[in-house]
């Protein structure tokens, strides 16, 4: 299958670039192209793309509000939302997040990246970049995004000690593979204990475990290896 994709980005010069790659690949087509966040939403909503690839400054609409129209809990039927953006906008992301972003990507990521990172959210996956994800999460720390208006709400059951070992691992970037070597487990048994942290924190993916782990702290604490 033939893998559709909303670009919206107000500077035309990365909307051709970002086609220019994508529409290279035999199995991603680029389907729109937006300068604002009111038309993506509006095209979006119409084509139902598998990807959406959002910047956050935008004008009309923003990239954080358009992810909340697109992907937010009130959606019915949500879809797939990849916000790019630059690093000195790492201070939005937790908003991103709340309201249903599947994944982040810097402008300046290389082409094989963006590719991968589109394809992941298209399978309903998410990309999780140490390079891109533990610096932009880490900024979620309380110290930065403490809001007496928005508490963090607590898991329905409380995480077990492995739970929360590979709550940490996920938030620094670990893909699956790397938690069960890293913890001596099999793949199955990380598999398993993921299902049951994003049950309990009500989580819809993994991106959504480490900006929790890193809004309440539990990211910035010793990592098991370290022990």
């Amino acid at each position: 299958m033939t893998i559709r994709v909303l670009l919206a980005d107000d500077q035309q010069m990365v909307r051709n670039a970002f086609r220019m790659i994508l529409d290279a690949q035999p199995d991603i087509e680029v389907v729109a192209g937006v300068a604002d966040g009111e038309t993506a939403v509006s095209e979006a909503r119409r084509l139902r793309p598998d990807v959406c690839l959002l910047d956050i400054r935008m004008p009309r609409v923003d990239g954080l509000e358009a992810t909340r129209l697109l992907a937010g809990q009130a959606v019915r039927d949500p879809l797939n939302v990849l916000i790019v953006t630059t690093f000195d906008l790492d201070e939005y992301v937790h908003r991103a997040l709340r309201n249903g972003a599947c994944g982040f990507l810097l402008k300046d990521a290389s082409p094989a990246l963006l590719v991968e990172a589109v394809r992941a959210a298209a399978a309903g996956n998410t990309l999780i970049s140490p390079a891109v994800t533990v610096r932009l999460l880490a900024h979620l720390a309380p110290h930065r995004t403490a809001d007496p208006a928005e508490p963090e709400p607590p898991p329905t059951e409380p995480l077990t000690e492995r739970e929360l070992d590979i709550v940490r691992l996920v938030a620094h970037g670990q893909t699956n593979d790397e938690i069960a070597k890293t913890l001596f487990v099999t793949l199955a048994t990380v598999k398993t204990h993921l299902a049951n942290i994003q049950r309990k924190l009500s989580a819809r993916n993994r991106v959504e475990i480490a900006a929790w782990a890193w809004r309440t702290g539990i990211g910035a604490a010793e990592l098991p290896a370290d022990r």
